[in-house]
């Protein structure tokens, strides 16, 4: 029994994580088709939808738009996280003194250009959407 007990840990920690990410979106997607389906039967019925409905059916939608105003800010959270990640390289490689850890901040610089480009891109992308917010 106590051999289980690791593995019921691990089991556990990923189980969580993935119930995080996938628990919203299943319910999301459940709660449209429940959605869908009444929506379907009053359209069979001869029923008229009303415009509320339609307009909260369509919001979601125009929600998830990309827009100059939501690239802006997506690009300047990357290059943020970018400048951090080498900021930390760059500090951490200062206090070293053993032959080891030499290059740790040259590894890192290395992963924040990957950030950092990201965010520039999306800065790019902000000047070149038509879609106004």
């Amino acid at each position: 029994m106590e051999d289980f007990i690791p593995v019921i840990a691990i089991m556990a920690f990923f189980g969580t994580i993935v119930a995080i990410f996938f628990g919203p979106t299943y319910l999301k997607s459940r709660d449209r088709r429940e959605t869908q389906a009444t929506v379907r039967h009053a359209i069979d019925k001869g029923q008229a939808l009303p415009p509320e409905l339609i307009d909260a059916m369509t919001r979601d939608v125009a929600s998830k738009l990309p827009s100059r105003s939501r690239d802006l800010r997506r690009g300047v959270i990357w290059l943020a996280v970018g400048f951090g990640i080498a900021a930390f390289g760059l500090l951490s490689d200062m206090g070293w003194d053993q032959q080891e850890f030499d290059n740790i901040g040259n590894g890192l610089l290395g992963v924040a250009a990957i950030p950092a480009t990201i965010g520039l891109a999306f800065i790019v992308l902000s000047f070149f959407n038509p879609n106004k917010e």
